[in-house]
């Protein structure tokens, strides 16, 4: 009865720390939208995409359409996903809607788009890293990306993102007639991705690299003389031949990558 009581508490903290991030990423997502990316019709595509032209031609207000627009995948969700995640992501959509629209009464932090897509695209990627974090997601084309999932497991969702996200934004060049909104537009999307990566990789981080080579030797001992770097040696098998051979198994930093793979392919 004891460890239920604390099993109870522990789930409660979770939830509630949980919605605490959540709310913090869909504030800053909103921050990014209002401020920035919505007063210089940008966007980084998806449903918000295609909000902003609805925003601009029939007055909408953007996060109004948005969250309708989600409505019929948080439906669809529900027989696809698991009740955590939709609840979630109910709870993501609902909130950046209203964020949206309650920030976008106050005036723009620029008008500049330059300077917009980068912060616009910096602060979404920020926002958007910090609900993934939770295994969440604020609609759009990364809740249908889970559907589709659910019924494709081994698709390649992230292709069919990267499509829709390049046709809404050339729906945004063709509705506004501007070929620099999907240019400017194409830099934020950039940014909010290397923003993602950033925060669940790090800023520096490591890569594993096996190297197969007769001069193994040679290698490992360039490795550890200019790099400064070990390596193990791995005994492998290769099953075309059916041969044995050395493989060199290392970690390096961005800058060692460069340079180890130069040592690899040199000898």
């Amino acid at each position: 009865m004891k460890y239920t009581r604390i099993k109870r508490k522990l789930l409660l903290k979770k939830y509630i720390i949980e919605f605490i991030q959540i709310s913090i990423g869909c504030f800053i997502m909103a921050i990014s939208t209002s401020f920035f990316l919505l007063p210089n019709q940008l966007s980084t595509g998806g449903f918000a995409g295609i909000s902003t032209i609805a925003y601009y031609i029939f007055k909408v207000p953007l996060g109004t359409t948005m969250l309708i627009l989600n409505i019929p995948l948080l439906v669809l969700g529900l027989f696809r996903i698991g009740k955590e995640f939709l609840v979630k992501s109910l709870l993501g959509t609902v909130l950046l809607s209203v964020f949206i629209d309650w920030l976008d009464k106050y005036e723009a932090f620029t008008q500049d788009r330059l300077l917009a897509c980068i912060y616009g695209g910096v602060l979404m990627g920020f926002g958007t890293a910090i609900i993934l974090r939770v295994f969440a997601s604020t609609g759009g084309t990364d809740l249908l990306s889970y559907i589709i999932k659910s019924y494709k497991k081994h698709f390649q969702t992230s292709n069919l993102i990267m499509i829709i996200d390049i046709a809404i934004v050339t729906l945004n060049v063709i509705v506004f007639k501007e070929v620099e909104i999907g240019l400017y537009s194409a830099i934020a999307i950039y940014l909010m991705g290397k923003m993602i990566d950033i925060i669940f990789e790090g800023v520096s981080f490591t890569k594993m690299m096996f190297i197969i080579s007769p001069k193994y030797k040679e290698i490992a001992d360039k490795i550890s003389k200019k790099v400064n770097r070990g390596s193990t040696g791995i005994y492998a098998k290769g099953m075309f031949k059916q041969d044995e051979k050395m493989m060199l198994f290392c970690v390096g930093s961005r800058s060692e990558v460069i340079k180890i793979k130069e040592i690899a392919t040199r000898d």
